[in-house]
Order: structure tokens, then C-alpha cells, then sequence
């Protein structure tokens, strides 16, 4: 008899769209034992997500269950009613999502929000609380933070707010953790940490975990067992090492196939021409807001994020950044787009002086500098449809509007590779991936020079990773854009970039010819961060085709 402490049985969800039913997972069943780690692979619109949020009893106004139940120690998670599923989440069962941008509180200090979890579910005091928060920074390397209790989720970086979002999830030990992509924000030497404290969490508690992600190398370090998803549909389930070793449907064969490879280089990338970069910025130096004391009486200035960074990206260049997160990574993209404006230091932009506030600076320059965003669930407008979402900035920035922005807007669909039916869904409707490649197509239809890239592949699967990598290569080959990529994946920083740049607390301690960096390190940081990503990846192999391909293939016979 196997010992599960959930047990999913014929699960057969859908939504309601515009456009009619559409079944989001179809007759799914499956156990998660005591003690185990299941992970949840697919690329995006598989249904995994879905699943996953089925396991805590949550569900869209649109969806409908029907059919099947999701039982824990023996109770149906759909019959409870809103008082026990809140006894339920966050105590015997907890989640870590996916963006911890819309999961966190942003009205809320990370102290206050996670003392609001032990009150309710451990009835706590503050001196207990105190000391167990003190007990979860440490788990989860927030530990050497001053004063992060009395910090709001925005001035932490992405990474930084994942990590509290883990925090949050640990602080009542619970029985089961659902974690929805855990690490998607995170670097990879910090990867290493949370998977090391996810280890250590399950081996001195015996704690269950649902692990959904797209990093098949990461989910080889920690899952028994391996759920495969296609379609809505369960097409393998088994032993992960056996999963991964000898898969037996073809989307499973397909699907770790693609999975990049730290050392592997799909394309050589090209140098950029020499000459006068497109921007460049001098002794840039970021801080946090000042903010002031109660009644407007007294301030304080904030914390300086980056001290005085000098870079450029010169005219058809990809440079990238690379660091662990709170590096600055993200601050200086902000910077540079002029949603930060910095304490000091300039920037230039085609030779000519660059404000550093967004509403300062001329329509083109707002048009021809674009940047995507980390949590596309934070800057799509909930309440536009994906069509209207795209339409916005051609009406914007060349006055164009009604139906003739169709064309276009129906072609930067199709460059992310979405078809037409989701020109009328809201964001809310689509999944993580599909999210990010509305975004990106919203960038791109500025037809811009400079693209400001944050993270913009770590919620897609490694399958649709490929396509957008491919996108992006072949609109550089077509108009020349220029690129500051930031990533935590160093093996496609590797494949797309000419130019690395590695932030280290703020100062750019290395910058060079990609190749020179990855062959030849010289900081130590850097020479860490690799070995890490070496760790993290293993050993090179040759690049294979996306799934998709493969099963086009197989079909064929």
C-alpha cells in the first residue's frame, strides 16, 4: 500500500474563454508519497500550474472541475469550505509561486507578512516570531541582509523576493509544498542553496513536495519521481532517474532533449562592430529613494544598490549581465530605460545626453529604448485583452489605431509564436510562459534599437526558451537591435551574447568577449559563478531540436 498524503484521481478541469470551453487538464491522475519529491514537467500550457493549484483547492472564476478529486489524508480539498481550506493553506499545506512580485504584499514589510503567518497558524509571540524569522532568513541566504525585516517586497530584488516567498512557505513546516518554478528568479549559485535547503528540509522532516518546473537539470538534483505533462494530459509518470535515462512516450524523449547545456554553444555568437556605442553609461551610480519620516518630518536617504557602473552596448551588440540576484542587475536595465533615476553618473544615447527620468526623455528615445519585464503578471493590464495589449503601443508611438493595427498586431502574435486565439484572452488566462511572450511581443512591436531583456526567458519551458532565443537571434539579423540581456541561465547567455558582464554587490568586477569570460575567468566571483553553473548542468552535450519538432517528426514515421 503506498503511504501518499495527496492523492489525485481522474482530474479533469476546464476554463471558459471566449472563444468556447477549453479543457486546461483532462483525467490526471496521480500520488505524492511521504517524503518524496514529485516534479511536474511540460512546457507552458501543459496544465501543470493548473494542476499544482488544484492541489491547494484554488480555482478561476472561469474554471469549472469536471470531474475527479484531489484528496489529502483522506479529504476532498474541493468540498472544504472557505474557513478550512484557510486552516488548510499556508500551515499543513504551503506555496511558493511563481512571481512573488504579485504573491507579496507590497503594502506589507517581508517581517509583518511573514509574523502574520505564525500568529494565525502557530498562534506565536514576538519574541518567538522574532526568533524564527531570524531561523528562515539563514535558511534561505537572506541572513546578511541589515534590517530585511523592515524592507517592502519592491526594494528587494526579484531573486531577494523569491527567496522571502520560500520563507513564507517554510515557516509553519508543513506537510506538503506545492512550489510553482521556486527558482525561476534566481541565480545559480543561489539555485544551489534553495535546492540544498529543500534536501535538508525533507530529509530532517520528511516534508512532501510537488515541484513544478521547466529546469530539468535543477529538478534532477531533487525529484524521486517524475510527472511528465502534454496537453492537459499525464503522459508519464515513474522513477526520475529512469525518466530521465530511458523515457518511453515521445514527448518525454522530446522534451529533454532540448534541454540546454551550460557548455554547449548552439551558435557561435557574432563581435559587434567596432565604432561609437549606441548607449553608454559613466560612473552610474543607483540608489534607493529617499523616503520621508512621518508627517514629511525628517528623511533618510536609501540604500546604494550600484555605486558607479561604467558600461556600453554598442550598435548590433548583445551584452549581458550576469550576477547573483540583488547584484544590481535589474537596477542598472531600470536605470538605463529610466524608470530609476540615477543619483549620479550619465548616460548617452546615440552621442547625445540621455535624461535619466522616463517622462523627461522624447518620444522616440521612449520608443527605440524597450524593456521586458522579469513578472509579466506585474506589467500586462489585467484588464485589456492581448489585443488590445499589443495595439497600445502602436496607438502610442505612431498614432495608429483601429483596424488597421490588426495586421500588425496579429504578426507580433505569430513572432512569439502564439496563435491567433489569444488575441482575446486576458492575462489572467494565459499561463506563466505565455504571459512572457505577450510581453515580449509588446516590445517588439515598437520596432526598437535597443532591447532591455530582464530574465525574459526564466518562466518559459525549455522548448518555447528555444524559439524565443531563435526570435530574438533573427530580429537582430533583420534590423541590427541592439540587446542588454540579463540572465541567470549562463549557458543562453553564452549562445546569444557577444559580450559578458558579471555584477558583483553592485560594481561591475569583469567584462569582456563572452568566450574570453567563459574560458578564462579572471575574478574569483566569476570563476564561482561558472564552476557553479558547470555544477548545475554537468557535462556538455550536442544541441538537439525542440520537442515539437521531434513529435512532428515521429509522426511522420
Amino acid at each position: 500500500m503506498i503511504d501518499s498524503v495527496l492523492s489525485v484521481r481522474g482530474l479533469t478541469l476546464d476554463y471558459r474563454t471566449p472563444g468556447g470551453t477549453q479543457r486546461a487538464v483532462n483525467d490526471v491522475s496521480l500520488e505524492v508519497r511521504r517524503g518524496e519529491v514529485l516534479g511536474v514537467v511540460g512546457e507552458s500550457g501543459s496544465g501543470k500550474s493548473t494542476l499544482a493549484y488544484q492541489m491547494l483547492g484554488y480555482r478561476q472564476p472561469n474554471a469549472r472541475l469536471a470531474g475527479g478529486s484531489v484528496m489529502f489524508h483522506g479529504t476532498d480539498i474541493a468540498s472544504l469550505d472557505r474557513t478550512g481550506l484557510q486552516e488548510l493553506r499556508g500551515n499543513r499545506i504551503s506555496f511558493v509561486p511563481q512571481n512573488p512580485t504579485t504573491a507579496l504584499n507590497p503594502a506589507m514589510t517581508v517581517g509583518d507578512q511573514i509574523a502574520e503567518v505564525l500568529r494565525k497558524h502557530k498562534r506565536m509571540g514576538s519574541a518567538a516570531i522574532e526568533t524564527r524569522f531570524a531561523g528562515l532568513m539563514e535558511q534561505v541566504g537572506l541572513g546578511q541582509i541589515p534590517g530585511v525585516a523592515d524592507r517592502y517586497p519592491h526594494r528587494l530584488s526579484g531573486g531577494q523576493q523569491q527567496r522571502i516567498a520560500i520563507a513564507m512557505a517554510l515557516a509553519c513546516d508543513p506537510e506538503l509544498v506545492i512550489l510553482d518554478e521556486p527558482t525561476t528568479g534566481l541565480d545559480v549559485t543561489v539555485q544551489q542553496q534553495v535546492i540544498e535547503l529543500l534536501k535538508s528540509l525533507r530529509a530532517a522532516r520528511g516534508v512532501s513536495m510537488v515541484y513544478v518546473t521547466h529546469d530539468l537539470p535543477l529538478l534532477r538534483q531533487i525529484a524521486d519521481r517524475l510527472a511528465v505533462m502534454y496537453r492537459g494530459e499525464l503522459v508519464e509518470v515513474g522513477d526520475a532517474e529512469q525518466v530521465f535515462t530511458r523515457p518511453h512516450h515521445a514527448y518525454a524523449k522530446a522534451l529533454l532533449a532540448a534541454v540546454p547545456q551550460f557548455q554547449a554553444a548552439p551558435e557561435a555568437t557574432t563581435t559587434a562592430a567596432p565604432g561609437a556605442p549606441l548607449l553608454e553609461a559613466s560612473d552610474l551610480s543607483i540608489a534607493y529613494g529617499r523616503r520621508r519620516g512621518f508627517l514629511g518630518i525628517g528623511r533618510s536617504e536609501g540604500a546604494r544598490v550600484v555605486p558607479g557602473v561604467s558600461l556600453a552596448i554598442g550598435r548590433d551588440e548583445t551584452l549581458a549581465l550576469i550576477g547573483e540576484s540583488g547584484s544590481g542587475k535589474s537596477t542598472i536595465a531600470r536605470a538605463l530605460c529610466g524608470l530609476v533615476p540615477p543619483a549620479a553618473g550619465k548616460i548617452r544615447y546615440r552621442g547625445e545626453a540621455l535624461a535619466g527620468r522616463l517622462e523627461d526623455r522624447a518620444a522616440d528615445e521612449r520608443r527605440e529604448i524597450q524593456y521586458v519585464f522579469q513578472n509579466p503578471d506585474a506589467s500586462l493590464n489585467p484588464r485589456m485583452r492581448v489585443a488590445e495589449i499589443l495595439a497600445r503601443p502602436l496607438d502610442v508611438f505612431f498614432g495608429e489605431k483601429g483596424r488597421a493595427v490588426r495586421p500588425k498586431v496579429e504578426q507580433a502574435l505569430a513572432d512569439v509564436h502564439l496563435n491567433l486565439a489569444y488575441l482575446d484572452r486576458f492575462p489572467h488566462e494565459l499561463s506563466g510562459g505565455e504571459r512572457q511572450r505577450v510581453a515580449i511581443a509588446r516590445a517588439l512591436i515598437a520596432e526598437p534599437s535597443l532591447l532591455l531583456c530582464d530574465e525574459v526567458l526564466s518562466a518559459l519551458d525549455v522548448s518555447v526558451q528555444a524559439r524565443v532565443l531563435d526570435l530574438l537571434r533573427e530580429l537582430r539579423a533583420r534590423t541590427g537591435v541592439s540587446m542588454l540581456f540579463i540572465s541567470h541561465d549562463l549557458g543562453v547567455v553564452r549562445s546569444l551574447a557577444d559580450r559578458v558582464g558579471v555584477l558583483y554587490r553592485g560594481e561591475l568586477v569583469e567584462v569582456g568577449p563572452t568566450e574570453q569570460i567563459y574560458t578564462a575567468p579572471q575574478h574569483p566571483y566569476t570563476q564561482r559563478l561558472l564552476a557553479a553553473a558547470i555544477g548545475t548542468h554537468g557535462a556538455p552535450v550536442a544541441p538537439e531540436p525542440e520537442p515539437q519538432a521531434i513529435l512532428r517528426r515521429e509522426a511522420r514515421g
